[in-house]
């Protein structure tokens, strides 16, 4: 968890029909028509088959398999993955503690390079997003026009839950070589950085330095692991409290001199981490919750502070791709957090499994990269 005083005040992504039909393997369960759109495409001098990391079940290791190429479709750009960061949402889908459709491809944290058009893409598309370009993508992939893309809610678009995955039923991921997106989903980079958006998914450690941006005078780093916190520490918070060797609520008022946080952060997606975030919020503070949970989880809350102390809680998913992306990457190339200090592990693609299963364990400090360049 991240605790902030004072301050001033986020591979084949989109595919409309299932994705069966483009696995090398199963290739013989698609439709004819489609089987002749998948076959032979190519990227002018490149392959016309690509890899990707594939969940099939729970605790079921992932397997590396061979699928057709995407062809982007018109508005659309194909994007060649440089990296992919490891991260605790899909590890709860592969242990099946979130429903999931399946098979499918994990990693939602990606940085690579255009590599080719839809036919008849707006010239608009072309010009921001020209062959060779850099990009780091957003988690959400918003379709920019539903209810809530034009009310700047675009980690509700409709779209995105409606036809993003595995199956054509929502998104499915970047583990993979290659992967097709809409222009609202990447953001282009002003050099190449294969880490950058990892880095920026990873909470609490970059959050930190962005609250610190921010204005926060404090910054508090909650963990049960002392070299996590030292970690913390080094990206920007001021205080760190040991949830093993400490009571984290009692230990925050002390710090605030029993005030309590204007705004916690929960990224673990635990009842009990859940209520040490409400209570550790002053009056009228605001505690964000990012941490997703087994399904059915549930989290207590003293219904008469929340009331007569005017509480905050707020679920945050994956922020607005158009909007908060780009604020970012500025954040970044401006040298406010060192990124380079944040990537505690690299790993090749076919050791994706080693690193979900480190993670699964608590053994990696920082942030893991799968790279597939």
């Amino acid at each position: 968890m991240a605790f902030f005083r004072s301050v001033s005040r986020s591979l084949l992504w989109r595919h409309p029909k299932p994705h069966a039909s483009l696995w090398r393997s199963l290739s013989g369960a698609a439709p004819k028509e489609e089987r002749i759109d998948a076959a032979g495409y190519h990227v002018a001098g490149g392959p016309s088959f690509m890899r990707g990391a594939v969940f099939w079940e729970p605790n079921r290791p992932l397997t590396i398999e061979e699928f057709h190429m995407p062809r982007p479709k018109a508005g659309e750009v194909l994007i060649k993955t440089k990296a992919c960061g490891v991260c605790h949402s899909d590890l709860h889908v592969m242990k099946g503690e979130l429903p999931f459709s399946s098979p499918c491809v994990v990693g939602h944290e990606i940085t690579g390079e255009v590599v080719d058009h839809g036919a008849h893409t707006d010239t608009g598309v072309i010009k921001r997003f020209p062959i060779g370009s850099h990009v780091v993508g957003a988690f959400i992939m918003p379709c920019g026009n539903c209810c809530f893309c034009v009310k700047g809610q675009e980690d509700l678009c409709e779209a995105f839950f409606a036809y993003n995955r595995a199956k054509g039923t929502l998104y499915d991921g970047e583990t993979r070589l290659f992967l097709r997106s809409n222009d609202c989903f990447p953001h282009p980079l002003p050099r190449p950085h294969p880490h950058l958006n990892s880095l920026l998914h990873s909470l609490p450690l970059p959050a930190s330095k962005i609250a610190k941006a921010f204005g926060a005078a404090e910054i508090i780093a909650v963990d049960v692991l002392d070299e996590k916190l030292q970690s913390a520490r080094m990206l920007g918070a001021t205080h760190t409290v040991n949830a093993l060797k400490e009571d984290v609520v009692d230990k925050i008022k002390e710090i605030t001199g029993g005030m309590g946080v204007d705004v916690a952060v929960e990224a673990l997606g635990k009842p009990l981490t859940f209520m040490q975030c409400t209570k550790s919020v002053r009056d009228g503070g605001k505690a964000v919750m990012i941490g997703l949970a087994p399904t059915n989880a549930m989290g207590e809350v003293d219904i008469t502070r929340l009331v007569r102390r005017q509480i905050k809680i707020i679920g945050s998913y994956g922020a607005r791709a158009r909007q908060d992306l780009p604020h970012l990457v500025k954040l970044a190339e401006t040298g406010i957090f060192n990124l380079q200090n944040t990537v505690s592990r690299k790993c090749k693609f076919e050791e994706a499994n080693s690193a979900y299963e480190d993670l699964n364990h608590g053994k990696i400090v920082g942030r893991a990269v799968v790279e597939l360049m």
